[in-house]
């Protein structure tokens, strides 16, 4: 087996786990993260221990807080950061990257891997470099201390492309030598609009928004209530009705659940979700200033319906729960957020977007 040289960028949640595992699998790790706090003790003990789902300790060859040094002679830099921060990441990369290195989004949210085209164009990065995003992170998992992450569950199947989609297949087939569980699509259209997480996330919150400020705790998913989820169910349908538009068939929420995750019991979003063993005990946020927000409103419901109304596909709830978060939260999420504008794709047809793909 071919040992690579990964850095992960980012040492919450996800960065500790892939961090982990990789480390575990052999290969040779480096970490970031910009907090000197979340690094020390991964620094101390030498590595991230994994428990639960996956168990061993996964050495850490490098921990730093400089940009350059951790991305440099980089093989696959893994970005494990809430995708509202990719846009400063990628304009902070571009004086450090090497030619071939491979850049994987882990999720990429909806069209991160173009936000980072677009952030690469506009500072005239000239080398040639691979941008690849995932449709959602391998694991389910949380911090339980620093430098010891709990692996609640791990997906079967991650839907994986690049842009441009010529170098999927390449792509694909060094991330798969590492750790298969990646499945290559056509393009990073359906990465984006497979972005679960949108659908799943805020709709929660908002539902729960009284009871999160009053500091109460509840379980995200084992809590779920049939209204809930069949509110979740159709706002998912104009997720799929924007696929359709663009010429994909995309897996319902309620299917996915049991694509991604096995022993999945439950005919119902509901139940699914209620039973899945990979959300088992996964508490609410305690903040409504919390990714489920701030990241899944401007990277996956933003450009779901700007995408939605480029190809007159209505979307009222998706529409209802970006201005009620904005307003709640009083945010303005258009004028940083993923738009079709900020993207580099204004004054494009719904074709020429697939094109350029």
């Amino acid at each position: 087996m071919k040992k690579y040289n990964i850095t992960v960028i980012g040492a919450g949640n996800g960065g500790h786990a892939i961090a982990g595992h990789f480390g575990l699998l052999g290969h040779n790790i480096t970490i970031y993260d910009i907090d000197c706090n979340k690094l020390s003790t991964i620094n101390k003990n030498g590595g991230v221990l994994l428990t639960e789902a996956l168990n061993g300790f996964g050495p850490i060859n490098k921990v730093t807080n400089n940009l350059g040094e951790a991305l440099n002679h980089a093989e696959i830099i893994m970005v494990v950061i809430t995708a509202d921060a990719h846009r400063e990441l990628a304009r902070s990369m571009v004086p450090f990257l090497e030619e071939n290195q491979i850049i994987l989004l882990n999720p990429g949210r909806t069209f991160g891997a173009i936000e980072f085209r677009e952030v690469f164009k506009q500072n005239g990065l000239s080398k040639k470099v691979f941008i690849a995003e995932a449709q959602s992170l391998i694991y389910a998992c949380r911090v339980e201390t620093p430098g010891t992450v709990r692996i609640i569950g791990i997906k079967d199947k991650i839907l994986l492309s690049t842009i441009p989609r010529e170098d999927t297949t390449q792509v694909a087939a060094i991330i798969n030598s590492i750790y298969n569980c990646f499945f290559p699509v056509e393009n990073v259209m359906v990465t984006s609009l497979e972005n679960i997480g949108a659908i799943f996330h805020p709709s929660v919150v908002l539902f729960n928004a009284a009871t999160i400020e009053r500091g109460q705790n509840f379980y995200f998913y084992n809590d779920m209530t049939p209204r809930i989820a069949t509110f979740l169910e159709k706002i998912d349908a104009e997720r799929l009705a924007i696929g359709k538009a663009y010429g994909i068939n995309l897996t319902s929420a309620t299917e996915w659940i049991s694509l991604a995750y096995r022993n999945i019991s439950g005919d119902d979003l509901c139940t699914k979700m209620q039973k899945n063993p990979a959300y088992y005990k996964i508490l609410a946020p305690t903040t409504l200033e919390s990714r489920l927000l701030m990241e899944d409103i401007p990277t996956g419901i933003l450009p779901m319906m700007e995408l939605g109304q480029l190809a007159s596909v209505e979307t009222p709830l998706m529409n209802s729960v970006f201005e009620i978060t904005q307003s709640l939260l009083e945010q303005d999420f258009r004028s940083s957020g993923r738009t079709l504008k900020n993207l580099g794709l204004k004054g494009m047809s719904k074709e020429e977007i697939l094109d350029s793909l």
